[in-house]
């Protein structure tokens, strides 16, 4: 088949999609913003010391996205033990909660009142249910009680988004709780579910890191006959009678087009609406201005220890300290440190361009990442931070808040005139995907470039992807993994 295929974007989403299109001999130009593939599932390097832009466990549901990563990976991932905790009010909670932890954490009042909080809760939502849930607030309380949403809901979630839980879409809240680990962890502890489900105790992981991931799906793409190009950013699309004309795109001072059959964009839908020409009409333009990001920074620490706490992860729900969530990267894989006597810390805080934050110096953002993991008590004051350095992600989170839906409307039935244009992963559909499922609209796409006929949205609503499995559920997971057919691209 004689096509030709212009990706926007070379993370999950992209990059599936290239790879797939070569499997069937459709070649692709693969632009990509970024110095390097893998979007926010990029590994990025300092002196030698790999670390994540946030951590990204290897775990999915999806057949189709097991295989693929089996087929372009091989043998290179390792299992890692899953181990998390919650700090909240002074205290360490061990995540999934263990009844023992729980109790001495809360004491037994609290653990009674939350208890009989979620009773009453589900009571009401039994006997006596109301108009359904609109925002965050009152989707998880009206499940899990007021209590427990003060306790283990709250603090986190607004620390992540910056903005109150009442202003939060109750639809985030279906697509990110319902069945989540959290919700599992914190009844089974508190009020004593006997559920036979259980949260998956090992994840896979490349030995280097999730952009180790990319990288091979670039090269194979590249050895198939595609090209890929960095540091390439789209500036215009030009379109004329419901197609896709070409795309003029930028590399360093050098402009050049491109022109294809199928156009496949990753880039915010928002940028990707505004590069239009002929522009938009006037509301299209006003929706794409209205849709709302979160950022996100990672302050990236070496410490003078060969081993600080167990933990892959830990999520810091208490307000009085700034930074969201600590990843221990070595505690991923010991190949992401190269000296093993040091610890490398990922110090994780949410925020927006142009906030206080934000706005920090390098130097004084290593500072205060020091300061705070010291404050938490998981470093002693003798330990030292060697170095540091900090990375700035724009756009990492699409927002949802009460209006997101109607504007997102607006630019789907804009978008949706162009027959040749798909758009694809978490910012193009601006959809808190995470990359597996990001990697099947990518997947889905190219399979209707090839003639298959797939609705995109449905990504991520039809299909469960959380961690909350059945025991029975598990081991067919575990026995998929271990016997996936590997069938790499021939080239």
């Amino acid at each position: 088949m004689k096509k030709n295929t212009v990706v926007i974007g070379a993370g999950p989403a992209g990059l599936t999609a290239a790879y797939e299109l070569c499997k069937h001999g459709v070649k692709s130009t693969v632009l990509e913003q970024g110095d390097r593939v893998g979007g926010i599932s990029r590994t990025e390097t300092y002196k030698g010391y790999r670390f994540d832009i946030g951590g990204h466990r290897f775990f999915t549901k999806i057949g189709e996205v097991t295989d693929l990563w089996y087929e372009v990976l091989g043998d290179e991932f390792i299992k890692v033990p899953r181990l998390s905790r919650i700090y909240y009010d002074g205290k360490f909670f061990d995540y999934p909660l263990s009844m023992k932890n729980t109790l001495s954490n809360l004491g037994p009042i609290n653990s009674v009142a939350i208890g009989l909080s979620y009773l009453k809760a589900r009571f009401k939502a039994r006997f006596m249910p109301g108009p359904e849930a609109e925002n965050l607030e009152d989707w998880v309380t009206e499940r899990f009680g007021e209590r427990l949403y003060r306790t283990f809901f709250k603090t986190y979630t607004e620390k992540v988004w910056g903005i109150p839980c009442d202003k939060i879409q109750a639809e985030w809240a279906a697509q990110r709780i319902k069945g989540m680990s959290l919700k599992k962890a914190v009844i089974d502890a508190i009020v004593g579910s006997s559920d036979a489900k259980t949260l998956i105790k090992e994840f896979d992981y490349p030995i280097h890191g999730p952009g180790m991931m990319w990288e091979r799906f670039q090269e194979k793409v590249q050895d198939a006959g595609s090209e890929v190009h960095l540091q390439t950013r789209v500036t215009r699309v030009d379109h004329h009678n419901g197609q896709i004309q070409k795309i003029t795109a930028q590399t360093g001072d050098e402009t050049f087009e491109l022109t294809g059959d199928d156009f496949v964009s990753t880039m915010p839908v928002t940028a990707l609406v505004r590069c239009m020409n002929p522009a938009p009409p006037e509301p299209v333009i006003k929706a794409a201005k209205s849709l709302k990001y979160r950022d996100f920074l990672i302050v990236s620490i070496i410490v003078d220890q060969k081993d600080l706490f167990p933990d892959n992860w830990i999520y810091i729900h208490s307000p009085e300290f700034k930074v969201g969530r600590i990843q221990n990267f070595k505690n991923w894989s010991p190949a992401m440190v190269p000296d093993s006597s040091k610890t490398c810390l990922g110090m994780e805080y949410f925020c927006s361009e142009g906030d206080p934050v934000w706005e920090m110096s390098d130097e004084d953002l290593v500072k205060l990442a020091s300061k705070e993991i010291r404050g938490l008590g998981l470093m002693n004051a003798e330990t030292t931070v060697e170095d540091g350095t900090v990375i700035r992600q724009r756009k990492a989170y699409p927002v949802y808040d009460g209006e997101y839906r109607q504007h997102l409307q607006v630019l789907r039935e804009y978008l949706s005139q162009f027959s040749n244009l798909q758009t694809v992963g978490r910012n193009g559909m601006h959809r808190y995907n995470n990359q597996d499922h990001s990697m099947l609209t990518g997947l889905l796409a190219a399979k209707n470039i090839m003639g298959e006929s797939h609705d995109l949205w449905e990504v991520n609503t039809e299909r469960s992807y959380h961690e909350d499995f059945t025991k029975e559920q598990w081991a067919d997971l575990k026995k998929k993994q271990d016997n996936v057919k590997r069938e790499p691209l021939a080239v």
